[in-house]
């Protein structure tokens, strides 16, 4: 063997038993989900990139370690932000019954309150209104939009009490 030979770069596959481990703890300690997943990645990309110096690979599978680290910190970032609303449980058919039923003696209810009553209630909780905006679109004082809610409220409550008896 010459020594040129035996001053050779190593192969691949020794490149990976020789450095792979350490690429993996790198990867652990910048913050990796997924390490050993990093250092394979990076070892694919270099699989498939030539170099000009052999002993470039090193360094350049460390530069890839930690760009891919840094890159898949800054993705579930993201996605722990966007994380949308977990759905709301299945409710069973009985359920939907019920609340169909409750619904429609509630609505039932409101639909017998004297008209004043009935739009104080529909404009504080359908469309959030303050009390201002509420006295503003009935055309009455804020003391009256009080009075016609709290009297709408206990008659839809003595109306519910009723029904359920």
């Amino acid at each position: 063997m010459t020594e040129t030979a035996t001053m050779a770069q190593p192969s691949f596959a020794d490149l990976f038993a020789a450095q792979y481990q350490s690429l993996v703890r790198l990867a652990g300690l910048l913050g990796a989900d997924d390490p050993e997943d990093i250092a394979q990645e990076a070892f694919a990309r270099l699989h498939t990139r030539r170099l000009r110096e052999d002993r470039a690979a090193l360094a350049y599978l460390r530069a890839t370690v930690c760009n891919l680290t840094r890159n898949r910190l800054r993705h579930l970032r993201l996605v722990r932000l966007r994380r949308p609303d977990p759905p709301e449980p299945a409710r069973s058919s009985e359920h939907a019954v019920i609340v169909s039923e409750e619904h429609r003696e509630l609505l039932a209810a409101v639909d017998r309150l004297p008209r004043r009553q009935r739009e104080a209630l529909v404009l504080r909780y359908w469309l959030d209104l303050s009390e201002r905006e509420i006295a503003e679109a009935m055309g009455v004082s804020p003391g009256s939009v009080k009075t016609h809610a709290s009297r709408a409220l206990a008659a839809l409550g003595k109306a519910l009490k009723e029904e359920d008896a």
